[in-house]
């Protein structure tokens, strides 16, 4: 039984979503569409329901590249073609890319039938040939291993896939529209992968109880009877789909005023976006927003939903910063504009056209980008007897911090590990691989020319016990990052505590990215506190840092020992996770581990005892002032750490430090 989507006409609100994926959907060249959004916000069912909307192709028959008939592809490795080769009309392919895909299932591989019954060398497409003229989605985005990030905006920089590699070198045409869904709380884009986006927009449920129940509605209607629904909104599909077709048609006769093009320029300079990769997904979604509004000339209403649209995810400069565009700014930066090239007609409402707004797009509902908020970071708080930490310095921007070796930990983007779905580096004959890790493209590669030599002349190939080649991959891992830091009344100076945190906030963001885990421990006044146990929530290690309390005596043995068991349990809790402990502190201890006790020598006692159980560590030493008593330098020999000093803390500085510790263990 077919699957009935969910019709792309019935989705209430999200104005910003359906519009952004049609105007896409009319030119595909805008690059494709990053939907972020909190769970069950129906992102996933209306990027399926737009496939519906998309004209068909109309391809060669019998390629299995989708080749235009008028314009194949003259590198089409099912070419040459000709003109008597007939034509097929096609659906619009909607093809999903799975997280945990291969790199041989996204751009091909060896045929495996082929190769093992006839001995041939053949290629079999993957999914980026399947989605060639078609719509590639990715949900989850956010989560995809970096090699298949790489591999795909290859492709999309492209529109083309180049393949090299088991005995095959080829290239074919892959040109589709991207569209990706994503979580902001299960971690960020990289950002060469986030500006490839053309638009991006972020949805999430109404608030309004009208608008929810209206939802509810329709999804129980459609689960009641999927057909009966779909066949209910049938005209509305239908009338949807024929305006995505007449636009299409329009588009290339949709003029670009040297007026509109300045006005686009001039937003984009004052927004300050890198690069010119915007202004031209802006001119691209201004042009195609005229024609979908059914003009022949973009006008300034065109301009301001394209750059609402196609601005914010390239305006962030933090990866705590919540994506969007003050429309406040907008505003100005459009005034500022039409000073520069005239008076503009009335402003119409976003997405409005000269007969109102589009088809089920009219405003209210999901909130507007503009409605976002601009700063997701939290502000200090927190209460006690005690000072609050200052606010942290600027932070730099660390260079990527690793720990040597191969691992196997789970997945994420800082150090190298050992995976099941990596890239793949080499084939072994090394026995005792899982039969899963079969590498076929080499096995059928080391049996090919000893065919003759066993004597075999039929179809089938043989293949013996020492040909069979296993595949060696390789991903990245996250890690464990736990934060130590001295926050008694020796670490309580304004400027020095300031620079501490934002040392650590700079790093945190950097495990942000890298999905780290992360755990801060804090010792001051009259012991250790665990402000964090081990957790991927990042933004929490933020808020529970500016929540930090100073001043009091200085613990320094017993935040030590709180570490060390930290680590311990963690490693219990997931034994391939690599963990590595940053401890800031000027090195003073006032605070012995029991009465009558040497707190120095506790100290170092403590950190003996750290160090022995292999842990990675830096000791950052935040000690100040003309005379130096050079503790921290003891405690990370003591502890086999490298040391660095607080005022050297650059993102060149921290990186070299780092390495070093790591590859001292």
């Amino acid at each position: 039984m077919t699957h009935t989507p969910f019709p792309f006409s019935a989705v209430v609100g999200h104005q910003n979503m359906r519009l952004a994926l049609l105007l896409t959907a009319v030119a595909p060249a805008i690059g494709g569409v990053l939907v972020r959004g909190e769970k069950g916000t129906a992102k996933s069912t209306v990027v399926r329901a737009l496939a519906r909307l998309l004209p068909p192709r109309v391809a060669v028959l019998g390629c299995r590249f989708a080749c235009e008939p008028t314009r194949p592809d003259p590198e089409c490795p099912d070419g040459p073609h000709s003109i008597s080769a007939g034509v097929t009309r096609l659906p619009c392919p909607l093809v999903e890319l799975p997280l945990g895909a291969t790199e041989d299932r996204l751009i091909g591989s060896l045929d495996p039938q082929r190769a093992l019954s006839e001995g041939v060398l053949a290629y079999q497409p993957g999914l980026l040939a399947a989605a060639h003229r078609g719509l590639l989605y990715v949900d989850e985005v956010n989560l995809l291993p970096d090699h298949l990030v790489d591999l795909l905006l290859d492709a999309a920089a492209m529109s083309r896939a180049h393949v090299q590699r088991d005995g095959v070198a080829l290239s074919h045409a892959a040109s589709f529209l991207l569209v990706g869904t994503m979580n902001p709380e299960e971690g960020e884009l990289r950002p060469q992968l986030l500006d490839r986006f053309g638009l991006t927009v972020e949805v999430r449920a109404s608030r309004e109880v009208d608008q929810r129940v209206e939802v509810i509605r329709r999804r129980l209607a459609y689960e009641a009877d999927p057909v009966a629904f779909a066949e209910a909104w049938r005209a509305d599909e239908e009338r949807l789909a024929s305006r995505v077709a007449a636009a299409r048609e329009l588009l290339p006769r949709v003029t670009l005023p040297d007026a509109e093009l300045r006005r686009i320029a001039s937003v984009c300079a004052a927004f300050e976006v890198d690069g010119m990769r915007a202004d031209l997904v802006t001119a691209r979604t201004a042009v195609a927003h005229a024609a979908w509004r059914g003009a022949a000339e973009v006008a300034e209403s065109d301009v301001r939903v394209a750059a609402r649209l196609a601005l914010p995810h390239r305006r962030r400069r933090d990866p705590f910063d919540e994506p969007g565009l003050d429309q406040a700014a907008l505003d100005d930066a459009l005034d500022k504009a039409r000073s520069e090239t005239g008076p503009a007609p009335p402003r119409d409402r976003p997405g409005d056209g000269p007969d109102g707004p589009p088809d089920g797009l009219a405003d209210g509902g999901a909130p507007t980008l503009s409605e976002q908020p601009r700063d997701g970071r939290p502000s200090p708080g927190g209460d006690g007897d005690s000072r609050p930490a200052p606010t942290p310095a600027p932070g730099f921007r660390p260079r990527l911090l690793t720990v040597p070796g191969v691992g196997e930990g789970a997945p994420g983007r800082r150090s190298t590990a050992r995976t099941g779905r990596g890239r793949l580096v080499r084939a072994t004959a090394q026995p005792g691989v899982r039969a899963a890790d079969l590498h076929l493209p080499a096995t059928v590669l080391a049996a090919v020319p000893h065919q003759r030599a066993r004597g075999h002349h039929g179809p089938l190939l043989a293949v013996w016990h020492d040909d069979l080649r296993f595949a060696v991959r390789e991903g990245r891992e996250s890690n464990l990052v736990l934060f130590v830091v001295d926050a008694s009344g020796s670490m309580a100076a304004r400027r020095r505590m300031a620079a501490v945190s934002g040392a650590v906030v700079s790093l945190l963001r950097d495990a942000y990215q890298r999905r780290d885990q992360v755990g801060l421990v804090s010792f001051r006044a009259g012991g250790a506190e665990l402000l964090l146990p081990p957790t991927t929530s990042v933004p929490t290690a933020v808020t529970r840092l500016s929540q930090l309390r100073t001043g009091g005596r200085t613990p320094l043995a017993g935040g030590l020992l709180t570490a060390r068991r930290v680590l311990a349990v963690a490693r219990l809790r997931e034994p391939t996770r690599r963990p590595l402990m940053v401890l800031l502190t000027d090195g003073r201890a006032t605070v012995p581990l029991r009465p009558g006790g040497e707190p120095v020598a506790d100290a170092l006692r403590a950190a003996a005892s750290l160090g022995a159980t292999g842990a990675a560590s830096v000791v950052v030493d935040c000690e100040a002032g003309p005379v130096r008593l050079g503790l921290a330098a003891r405690l990370a020999a003591a502890a086999g750490a490298t040391l660095v000093e607080v005022g050297e803390l650059s993102a060149d500085r921290v990186a070299g430090v780092v390495r070093a510790g790591l590859a001292a263990r």
